[in-house]
């Protein structure tokens, strides 16, 4: 009887909308040990089978590093970056890779590919390779400790384009998650290539997150071969004149031409 009694106490719960699952409002500490252990004792399950490749390669590292910096950096940071917009909005808040992680090789690999339910942790393994998540996990092995000199220069070799798109010999692009990067960030304001809105945080070019190809010249890249296009679609603000002179001209088949929406959902690929 207690136990049908407690089963029903917690669907009615479910249905009530009592349990508030806003990410601003913390969970109960035995909401949080419940989940963090579940998921603790499941990632060391998971990639028990796991057998790590020699992350030692130098070029490995290299290649990693931009996919890090344009697809991690917004959520796990890195040097010189204390926080973001993004970041700062998540619940669990995800953990800051520029420090000394408790996760081995292996666990990291899992993480990457599969991703974390319920943590905003992408399962990167639905749109890369193996070796493309090794690449970042030979990075992550690196990256506690980095100088913001040390990081640059591995994200954007010397010699390198300058034109704001990270290769790492991949033949795809993430674009530019800049607009994750928050105020905290001690890097100079025109890396971010995004609109300003008056307040005194940048929200950047959030192109990084987008599958639709990119019509910018702006987006950041780390080589690969899926784009994810641009999602920093500036909006445009016309004069009051010019507006007019606008009405005045535009056809009424052009208005229906403008008035198409963008499939922004595209992502090039067959889902």
């Amino acid at each position: 009887m207690t136990l049908v009694a407690l089963a029903a106490g917690g669907v009615a719960i479910v249905y009530s909308g009592a349990y508030n699952v806003a990410a601003s409002d913390e969970h109960t500490a035995l909401g949080k040990w419940v989940m963090h252990t579940t998921m603790h004792n499941s990632v060391k399950a998971s990639a028990d089978d796991i057998t790590a490749p020699d992350l030692n390669d130098s070029s490995l590292i290299k290649q990693g590093a931009s996919a890090y910096d344009s697809l991690c950096a917004a959520c796990h940071l890195k040097p010189g970056l204390e926080d973001t917009v993004l970041r700062a909005g998540l619940n669990p808040m995800p953990p800051n890779l520029t420090k000394q992680d408790h996760w081995g090789p292996e666990e990291q690999f899992w993480i990457i590919k599969h991703g974390i339910k319920m943590t905003g942790m992408p399962a990167w393994g639905k749109t890369h390779e193996d070796q493309e998540l090794w690449e970042m996990v030979a990075f992550l092995q690196r990256l506690p400790g980095l100088s913001e000199q040390e990081y640059r220069e591995l994200v954007q070799p010397a010699g390198s384009s300058t034109s704001g798109q990270a290769d790492d010999g991949h033949d795809h692009e993430h674009g530019d998650m800049n607009a994750m990067m928050g105020s905290s960030s001690n890097t100079p304001s025109d890396d971010h290539h995004g609109e300003d809105d008056g307040h005194d945080h940048e929200h950047g070019n959030m192109s990084g997150m987008m599958g639709a190809p990119s019509k910018t010249s702006d987006q950041q890249g780390d080589g690969y071969a899926h784009d994810h296009g641009d999602m920093g679609g500036e909006e445009k603000v016309t004069a009051p004149d010019s507006q007019d002179k606008a009405s005045d001209t535009t056809s009424p088949a052009s208005a229906e031409e403008e008035a198409e929406p963008d499939d922004h959902y595209a992502d090039g690929h067959t889902h």
